[in-house]
């Protein structure tokens, strides 16, 4: 497995919040103390409070879920599950699955696909958080991620062997597919998400993806007040 590198000291939470890719400094746990946090403190905060958090350099980072997000993570979530039900290469998993993807590093992907090959007899992990890296990783940008953190998370994936990454921006109803983290394509409005070697077969017009999760009243308010202000 592939093993991250050992951070350099920090000196101020300006440093780890930029470290962490610029994060708001809501989003880090005080307790444990950032640079000491398990896998197990990850598990326990889950069970006792709900809360979802990936580990990273020992500090537990709080994932941003918003209403909308989650439901778009769902509806894609839905149709990977289709496709699967119907090409049975893997299995989907959605928001919350913790998985470490290198020792010290536990990612939670909004929605990921896995196949089978990563599955000795098709047997599924029964630790709460596996070693196992997704061949698709997705993320649902929210308002509290930042593009620092977005890069972060792309040079995490690729490194530990994603095949393929979205990120889903619900702000723009547009999509971005990274094969590496530098090689990139958007996929607009009106485009097609398309599974390529990783998902051969399966495609999906993001115009179907945004009518099935519904509107989001914010995005809509926002528009209005937007064009308002034109006027």
């Amino acid at each position: 497995m592939t093993k991250l590198a050992a951070p350099a000291p920090v000196q101020t939470i300006a440093d780890l919040l930029k470290r962490l890719g610029d994060i708001p400094p809501e989003r880090v746990r005080a307790r444990p103390y950032p640079g000491t946090a398990t896998e197990q403190d990850v598990i326990d905060i889950e069970a006792r409070e709900g809360r979802l958090c990936e580990l990273v350099d020992g500090v537990l980072v709080e994932k941003t879920v918003g209403y909308y997000e989650a439901r778009l993570a769902t509806i894609l979530g839905y149709f990977l599950e289709h496709f699967l039900g119907e090409h049975d290469l893997g299995i989907v998993l959605g928001a919350d699955g913790t998985l470490r993807l290198m020792p010290g590093l536990v990612r939670i992907p909004d929605v990921c696909f896995t196949s089978w090959r990563k599955f000795p007899q098709r047997e599924l992990p029964a630790e709460p958080i596996p070693d196992l890296v997704p061949d698709l990783a997705v993320e649902v940008l929210s308002e509290g991620n930042t593009e620092a953190e977005m890069r972060r998370k792309l040079g995490e994936y690729f490194r530990a062997g994603v095949r393929l990454v979205w990120l889903i921006d619900p702000a723009t109803r547009t999509a971005r597919v990274h094969r590496s983290p530098t090689k990139k394509a958007t996929v607009p409005a009106d485009g097609t998400l398309v599974g390529g070697p990783v998902l051969p077969g399966f495609s999906l017009p993001l115009t179907t993806l945004f009518a099935r999760a519904g509107k989001q009243a914010r995005r809509e308010q926002k528009l209005r007040q937007k064009n308002n202000g034109k006027k």
